[in-house]
């Protein structure tokens, strides 16, 4: 094995034990989700959103991306509780890899998503839900690829900054813009026309017509090319930038 594998691997085992103790954490994500699912989903039960598929249909994959985009964007707070306790002091005289540090975070990381997006879809299959396996799947590794890719530059923000006051004002004015013009809750198609065009410079917007597309079964349409070109093009420039953050953190 690879020194990168090995120290990733390290890095994972110890901060998946440290999800895995705190089974709070593991659950409270899931919460604003399926709130939603709850209390907003049977509001559209019956509307046509969209052309193709049901309510659930459009409303499921929107509440997946929503999981990660928060979920995601705030996992720098963990950073900076570690600064404030000397762990990335330490960190600078240890020989593991700078690029296993972070990765081993947003792995860790994505697989607590993607859990939390499995207990979302099975409480919206109950609600009803009715969606093709693949299509299902395809959701969970969007979920994945979005974690990795927010989580990366939440860390390499966390390591610039030092308080959480300086931390939060950041993260929500990014993810609440983001919220609104990728139309996670509802397709931007219904939008007005200005405020439709002005979504699609919203890389999460092509994720959500990506999985959605997936969700009624269209895996060949171009929105989901064009899901995965974006989605692969976000993670692969935030890990270098959470790479680089890492190795002058450690410098």
């Amino acid at each position: 094995m690879s020194p990168l594998l090995s120290d990733t691997a390290l890095v994972f085992g110890r901060y998946a034990r440290q999800t895995l103790r705190s089974k709070l954490q593991m659950l409270f994500g899931v919460l604003m989700p399926l709130l939603y699912l709850l209390f907003f989903g049977p509001l559209l039960t019956g509307l046509p959103l969209s052309s193709a598929g049901s309510s659930w249909q459009v409303l499921v994959p929107g509440l997946l991306l929503q999981l990660g985009l928060f979920g995601a964007s705030f996992c720098g707070f963990g950073i900076i509780v570690e600064k404030q306790y000397g762990v990335v002091e330490r960190m600078r005289v240890t020989a593991v890899s700078r690029s296993a540090l972070l990765l081993g975070r947003v792995l860790r990381d994505a697989v607590l998503f993607v859990f939390q997006a499995v207990l979302l879809v099975l409480a919206a299959l109950v609600l009803g839900l009715r969606a093709p396996l693949p299509g299902i799947l395809i959701g969970f590794v969007f979920v994945a690829v979005l974690t990795v890719s927010l989580a990366s530059l939440s860390y390499a923000l966390a390591l610039k900054v030092n308080t959480p006051q300086e931390f939060g004002p950041v993260i929500n004015s990014v993810t609440m813009p983001s919220m609104l013009l990728s139309g996670l809750m509802l397709p931007m198609t219904l939008a007005p026309a200005w405020l439709d065009v002005l979504s699609h410079v919203m890389p999460f917007r092509y994720l959500v017509d990506a999985v959605r597309a997936a969700f009624v079964g269209d895996y060949a349409s171009s929105a989901v090319l064009y899901g995965v070109l974006v989605a692969f093009a976000l993670t692969a420039l935030s890990v270098v930038l959470g790479t680089r953050a890492f190795r002058k953190a450690a410098a």
